[in-house]
């Protein structure tokens, strides 16, 4: 009976590892529009599809940023200037877009961009810190989804949204957490209406990585301005020793525990775009792979045990 049963494992794994070896045609005909191209994920992805003859379509916050993808890619590779918090960025972006992929419609759609600060106790922060992060992890991806979705329902495409291992476990406060738990309730919706078009919805799970977001030095410096102006009634209650823990947590984590290998993201994108039967999901990263992931699916007490015992304890503590 075992016997049969790990051969019924390993059909179901062979077969796997078949299919997700097919690749879609005419690639090089094949439009895909990225946010968030300056650096990281979104600017290695650029280069990466760039390289396999893909026409990419990459967003940028900044001038200089697209000045400097530019430079390092083929003549294929075009560039635009996208705020993915702001209305009349996205609908210019929009048009840029539908002028560059005529009636061949969008495949690809990348939503990448995304930022992380403010990322220390929810009680050291206002509802304009959560403000500002959920406008462009959450809102700025719903938007423009929703200005891009006719292009890639025209081309029966794909959407890509990058989500974190921290949509599904919220290892500390502010908002990025909460933007990354409605990235994954917002492609779940989207994937399930857009089956009968075609289209096919993928969320990648990146676990940590060393990225811009991830500069060691900004998030240090965001934590001391934050602890300086919380009100001192906040401040008594944690205590010196907890800030002055939390931010040598915060400084091991980004200097040691963050991946350097983008690839391991970045592989994941390209997969869904390419691949004749992408996955629902991918985790990016060995943290999340055999960490996060696995963590998120044990009871609620047992990962309130395994979190809290990595963070310092307040003054106040009971």
């Amino acid at each position: 009976m075992w016997l049969y049963l790990a051969a019924l494992v390993g059909l179901y794994f062979l077969r796997r590892w078949y299919r997700e070896r097919q690749t879609v045609d005419n690639l090089t005909e094949k439009y895909v529009f990225i946010t968030g191209c300056d650096s990281g994920f979104g600017n290695q992805l650029a280069r990466q599809l760039d390289a396999r003859g893909l026409r990419v379509l990459a967003a940028c916050l900044t001038p200089k940023g697209a000045e400097q993808l530019e430079r390092v890619s083929s003549e294929r590779l075009r560039t635009t200037i996208l705020d993915v918090s702001c209305m009349e960025s996205v609908a210019a972006a929009t048009e840029w877009v539908k002028g560059c992929v005529g009636n061949k419609g969008l495949w690809g759609l990348v939503n990448n961009a995304g930022i992380g600060h403010p990322a220390v106790p929810n009680e050291w922060m206002t509802k304009e810190d959560f403000v500002k992060v959920l406008n462009v992890n959450l809102i700025g991806l719903i938007d423009v989804t929703l200005h891009m979705l006719p292009l890639v329902k025209k081309a029966r495409g794909r959407v890509v949204n990058v989500a974190s291992i921290l949509g599904r476990i919220s290892f500390y406060g502010g908002g990025y957490c909460p933007s990354k738990y409605g990235v994954e309730a917002f492609s779940d919706s989207l994937r399930r209406e857009l089956l009968p078009f075609g289209v096919k919805i993928a969320i990648v799970e990146p676990g940590y990585f060393r990225t811009s977001m991830t500069n060691i030095q900004s998030c240090l410096d965001n934590l001391e301005q934050l602890w300086v102006i919380i009100p001192q009634e906040v401040k008594d209650s944690y205590g010196q020793t907890y800030f002055d823990n939390l931010y040598e947590i915060s400084k091991q984590i980004i200097t040691t525990k963050c991946c350097t290998d983008l690839f391991l993201v970045t592989d994941c994108m390209e997969h869904a775009l390419i691949s004749q039967y992408p996955r629902t999901r991918y985790s990016g990263g060995w943290d999340a792979q055999f960490f996060y992931i696995p963590l998120s699916y044990l009871p609620t007490a047992l990962v309130d045990l395994v979190l809290t015992w990595l963070y310092p304890k307040p003054a106040q503590a009971a």
